[in-house]
């Protein structure tokens, strides 16, 4: 007799929750008819601050775990001699910043070395051929491939050696100007560039042109100061100050700012003398100077998740070339046609986030239209299903994971929306694919239009973001279909008590000849095969 199959075992489903919005603004503008005295002057502060930033990073990575309080101070100072107190601050904050980024890069790759080195001591353990189960692969395919594994898994047992010593030892790798263009410089042929050019891109990532803001100083920020009506100027480091053009050491751009987005609100800021931090950078590619203005947001509203789902929601399921969208009612239910919003990125980190942002200013377009006031989408983290360890010779399948954006989209359209009044409702990734195929997609397919997978699996995210179940309730044979409480195939509330019970006795008849609870079965407990029957129905059965 056969053995019955083993029952899968399913995760529990995580709740839905809002996202939260974005933490600050940045906006950017050119500076345009700059002199060559300004870009001199440029050039030169932001070739004397890299350095000192660089022998400030080289400082801070020397002090690895032994870095105190003390020894910040002490950096501090000896900055402030070559430069200024403010300038100063701001090169030990972006030092900072870089130490921990890297130390927190170099946590993740140790847990990426652990889960390969996990994964391939499994599938060794495993008879040749062996299938998975349970989301877990199973053995190699041959005795090739599992000799290659074990020389695969020494490499990666010493390279986890190494990075767990320098974590343990505070040592990180970082570098200023990014290592991108620091590979580029060893293969210039492939880069397409010439050396010159990339000595020039690779000066220009080095510099430091950027400040802190201060709250309650004069504009909200004293080392790179914006008046309101546009006027740039800069607070010289100590060794540069003889290049000053106006009092105090600053000097002051031919160039005039105008934000042309949020412009009105950083003028509010600077007026009322409130932190803003600056930056100035070079496009060599372009050969333009640009500014940034950044600030920290506090005072965005908080929305709860009931008064999101008021309204309805789009469900927007996450692909690698587009996102598929559909507009659901407050009961769960799919309103008229989905939406499929295209991208392509491949090329430019530029064009790829431009890609991004139109498809989901479309998105945002479509969901103000239809005054719908949350977005659904995925919780989505594919850190581990990257692996090649995971899933050997399935590049293909490798390559799709790690195109679908998921961190980028995410912050992306929490920005945006936090800009249109829409609010972002993230739910667990857990079976919404399989599921939204299995109850949705069918149901969904007419004659006219042939629902797909993803805008199946918009549905099923829509739903869990409502807080109804993913499945679909199927309707009862049609000599069933009769109920006074309506429709047996309606939909319960997700809070409602006995939703999946009996319906409540209604009044009026309900048919044509038995009156309100008069009606055979109905809703009586003693005329059903039941527990909870009166006692007087189980002596009279006795009886007989």
């Amino acid at each position: 007799m056969a053995e019955p199959a083993k029952k899968k075992h399913l995760r529990q489903i995580a709740r839905p929750f809002v996202a939260a919005g974005p933490c600050g603004v940045s906006i950017r503008d050119r500076l345009k008819d700059l002199t060559p005295e300004d870009e001199k002057v440029l050039r030169a502060v932001g070739d004397h601050m890299g350095g000192l930033a660089s022998a400030d990073l080289a400082r801070r990575c020397r002090d690895g775990l032994d870095h105190s309080t003390h020894t910040w101070a002490q950096r501090k100072r000896d900055l402030t001699a070559e430069s200024s107190s403010r300038w100063a601050g701001s090169v030990t904050a972006t030092t900072h910043d870089q130490w921990g980024l890297s130390r927190r890069a170099q946590h993740a790759h140790l847990q990426s070395l652990d889960a390969g080195i996990r994964t391939i001591r499994h599938r060794l353990s495993l008879p040749i051929g062996q299938k998975g189960s349970r989301g877990k692969p199973g053995g190699y395919r041959s005795r090739g491939e599992w000799f290659h594994k074990t020389r695969r898994l020494a490499i990666l047992e010493e390279r986890y050696e190494r990075v767990r010593a320098e974590w343990e030892a505070g040592k990180v790798s970082v570098v200023r100007g990014g290592g991108r263009l620091l590979h580029q410089r060893h293969n210039l042929t492939a880069a397409q560039k010439t050396e010159a050019e990339w000595r020039s891109e690779w000066e220009a990532a080095r510099w430091f042109l950027a400040a802190d803001g201060e709250s309650g100083k004069r504009h909200g920020n004293e080392t790179i100061r914006l008046t309101p009506d546009g006027e740039v100027s800069i607070k010289l480091p100590a060794p540069l100050v003889g290049l000053a053009n106006a009092r105090h050491g600053r000097y002051v751009l031919a160039a005039k700012v105008s934000f042309a987005h949020r412009g009105e609100e950083w003028r509010d800021r600077i007026e009322a003398n409130r932190a803003v931090a600056y930056r100035v950078h070079l496009d060599t590619e372009r050969d333009r100077w640009y500014l940034d203005a950044s600030w920290a947001r506090k005072d965005l509203p908080v929305v709860g998740l009931d008064t999101l789902r008021a309204g309805g929601v789009i469900g927007v399921d996450t692909n690698a070339d587009h996102l598929a969208a559909w507009l659901l009612d407050t009961h769960g239910n799919p309103m008229g046609a989905p939406r499929r919003f295209d991208y392509d990125l491949s090329g430019t980190a530029n064009r790829r986030d431009a890609q991004l942002r139109h498809a989901l200013t479309r998105l945002l377009h479509w969901a103000r239209g239809r005054g719908v006031r949350a977005i659904a989408i995925e919780d989505l983290d594919f850190t581990d299903s990257k692996s090649r360890e995971k899933h050997g010779r399935r590049k293909r399948f490798r390559h799709l994971i790690s195109g679908i954006p998921t961190g980028r989209l995410r912050a992306r359209l929490v920005s945006m929306c936090a800009e249109t009044g829409i609010g972002v409702i993230a739910v667990d990734p857990a079976y919404t694919s399989m599921w939204g195929a299995r109850h949705w997609q069918k149901p969904l397919t007419g004659k006219k239009r042939r629902t797909s997978r993803h805008a199946a699996a918009s549905v099923a995210i829509g739903r869990r973001a409502l807080g109804h179940a993913i499945r679909r309730r199927v309707a009862p044979p049609p000599h069933h279909q009769g109920d006074g409480a309506g429709h047996r195939a309606a939909q319960g509330g997700p809070r409602d008590r006995g939703r999946e019970g009996d319906r409540p006795r209604a009044p009026g008849p309900r048919t044509r000849s038995d009156g309100a609870g008069r009606g055979r079965n109905a809703v009586d407990q003693n005329a059903q095969d039941r527990s909870g029957r009166s006692a007087e129905h189980a002596q009279l059965m006795l009886s007989f």
